[in-house]
């Protein structure tokens, strides 16, 4: 996907830092603390534009979120979002998912969530995928026991490649769906992506898995 720059958008991130965390090294471990709301934490890798873990914010208020997405130019359209509806329960991070167990201690995430992240079809770049044996590995690190990996994706080989490496890495699967909204999913909150990618007639597959 190609990114529209928007220069000023480093600008509005930093006059926001109290939404989107500069520093989140600082709260590893303390992330409740941060809250001010001893919750469970969900985390989405890749939050894009914010539609997801806004709903989800919206719709569970007692769960705290934290949205991580690289691009500035993206997830200030999150943030904006955020202004427009403040919600207590949600923060953001402009960070590297790779370096994800600087950011959260062992153990103190509840669920992770990984929607429509890039397939990186090509074989050479298997290890940029996030369901790679050692991004698995970093999501073992920061879950609690039995804590819950969630998987949405319109890209077929991408799941069929993510349950193979969540099987071979040890993983309990559940909930598998090869057309999520054929079956019943009360409660789903779409992505961008997913409403796009569903409206034209393509499958969304998902599943989840527990270390």
């Amino acid at each position: 996907m190609r990114v529209r720059n928007k220069p000023w958008a480093k600008d509005k991130l930093l006059e926001h830092s109290a939404l989107v965390i500069p520093d989140p090294e600082n709260y590893k471990g303390k992330w409740r603390e941060k809250f001010n709301h001893s919750a469970p934490l969900h985390v989405e890798i890749g939050t894009g534009k914010g539609q997801f873990i806004l709903g989800m914010a919206e719709q569970y208020p007692d769960i705290n979120f934290i949205g991580i997405e690289l691009e500035e130019s993206i997830i200030v359209s999150a943030l904006e979002k955020l202004l427009d509806k403040p919600l207590p329960n949600v923060l953001f991070l402009n960070k590297n998912a790779n370096d994800l167990t600087d950011f959260f201690a062992e153990n103190e995430v509840d669920e992770l969530y990984l929607n429509f992240s890039d397939p990186w079809p090509k074989n050479r770049h298997e290890k940029r995928r996030l369901t790679y044996k050692s991004f698995l590995q970093n999501y073992r690190q920061v879950l609690k026991t039995k804590g819950k990996l969630n998987l949405k994706t319109d890209n077929r080989g991408f799941f069929e490649y993510s349950l193979e490496s969540f099987s071979q890495f040890g993983l309990t699967l559940g909930n598998i769906s090869l057309d999520l909204h054929a079956s019943e999913c009360p409660g789903n909150i779409m992505t961008e992506y997913e409403e796009k990618f569903s409206a034209k007639g393509q499958p969304i597959y998902r599943c989840e898995a527990s270390f």
